[in-house]
């Protein structure tokens, strides 16, 4: 079974020599690419295989002479060597497609490439393709994509389980097992190896800590005080390099001034549930639901829902959270599209925590000046106008409210 991903008709509507598409392990990347595309016409290849990846780091001329594009090349952030001659063969065609009818010829795909690792990719490739690569960022499923392939899937499972696609279309997978492996395979060996970390130990540790603390404040000291060892100063870089795996994402406050914003403390989501559920140590959905963790689960839930809306659609929005500097007010996500309103969202796991008569705190609307209702976001249920002000929307319903913005 393939479960569409809401990025497809980005990917085809490109104009580019070259389409990369970045995100973590098994999150579907190269699946995405056979399944949008004819996969015959594409010939692929991976670079798990060393003989391959030696190849190619090697001799990349040679490699690009036995197979010749279109090619679809799954986890290329291990042969760096291979974009210089990429990008020779891209202007090449370029060229020659100038001198042939006096003007640039309209870019035609000639490679699809995938890469798993940020930290490798930031290293040794960006720079290579400048102006002849199209990039996309794609992570786990979202709740749409989920219920919108599988729709008897509840809430409590997509918590539990996470995006991860094979976790939907092979039931039989154990949801333990299958992260237990992930983190492992892919969180502790090819992150800390790439970045060079010593302390496979302290990194867990801190791993571990990060994921109790997600939608909430990142106070480094704090993971440092609990880690046996680390230092704040260490606790933050590993915590950028989890970024830049694309593992965790830093929702940064709302300020009209830049630098007063780079001050201010980020809030840190886990841009998957499934795993910032085990590494909480979870093994089973129903205690999980009456635990003093699952307001901040559902807030990072929603919060991935919203990151992965704008991603796989391309959207030019900046996303923050806002808070008066005495903590009295606070909104979880503002959204300020490309034209320039702001759109405020709050999580609530249940409508009944909610105030019958809620509305914009005083000093949001004051600077804001809101024309549309604040969009509550809850666990289930319908949508409901709950004041002239406030919109309560279950999280099923969060994207198309998004498509209208």
């Amino acid at each position: 079974m393939y479960i569409k991903r809401d990025m497809t008709e980005q990917l085809t509507h490109t104009s580019a020599w070259i389409q990369i598409l970045l995100g973590p392990r098994q999150c579907g990347k190269s699946t995405l690419f056979a399944s949008t595309f004819d996969a015959e016409s594409f010939q692929e290849m991976t670079f798990d295989d060393l003989q391959l990846r030696q190849l190619a780091n090697q001799d990349p001329a040679l490699f690009l002479q036995q197979f010749q594009p279109p090619l679809l090349l799954d986890e290329v952030q291990y042969v760096p060597n291979l974009f210089p001659e990429l990008k020779k063969v891209i202007d090449q065609l370029k060229y020659v497609a100038t001198r042939q009818s006096g003007f640039s010829k309209k870019p035609t795909i000639l490679f699809r490439l995938t890469g798993s690792n940020q930290i490798l990719m930031d290293k040794n490739i960006k720079e290579s393709l400048a102006g002849r690569a199209s990039y996309y960022y794609l992570n786990t499923l979202s709740v749409h994509e989920i219920v919108n392939a599988l729709p008897d899937t509840t809430i409590k499972n997509i918590l539990f389980k996470g995006g991860w696609p094979e976790l939907y279309t092979h039931n039989t997978l154990s949801v333990t097992t299958y992260l237990n492996d992930y983190i492992q395979s892919y969180v502790e060996k090819d992150i800390v190896l790439s970045a060079g970390i010593q302390k496979l130990s302290a990194f867990h540790s801190v791993l571990r800590l990060l994921a109790a603390r997600t939608g909430q404040e990142t106070k480094y000291t704090e993971v440092s005080n609990n880690s046996g060892g680390v230092t704040s100063v260490t606790a933050k870089e590993w915590t950028g390099l989890l970024e830049r795996a694309d593992l965790v994402y830093l929702l940064q406050p709302y300020s009209n001034n830049l630098t007063n914003r780079l001050i201010k403390t980020p809030k840190l989501y886990f841009l998957d549930t499934g795993l910032a559920v085990r590494l909480q140590g979870w093994s089973d959905p129903i205690p999980l639901l009456s635990s003093p963790q699952i307001g901040s689960l559902f807030e990072t839930l929603v919060l991935a829902e919203i990151v992965k809306f704008i991603r796989n659609y391309r959207k030019n929005w900046e996303l923050f959270f806002w808070r008066t500097k005495d903590g009295t007010e606070e909104i979880d996500f503002v959204i300020k599209t490309d034209n320039g309103f702001f759109y405020a969202l709050e999580s609530k796991l249940s409508i009944h925590g909610i105030p019958k008569a809620i509305a914009y705190p005083p000093a949001f609307k004051k600077h804001f000046n809101p024309t549309s209702p604040l969009v509550v976001v809850t666990y289930g249920g319908r949508k409901l106008l709950l004041s002239k002000q406030c919109v309560v929307l279950p999280i099923v319903a969060l994207h198309d409210y998004l498509m209208t913005l």
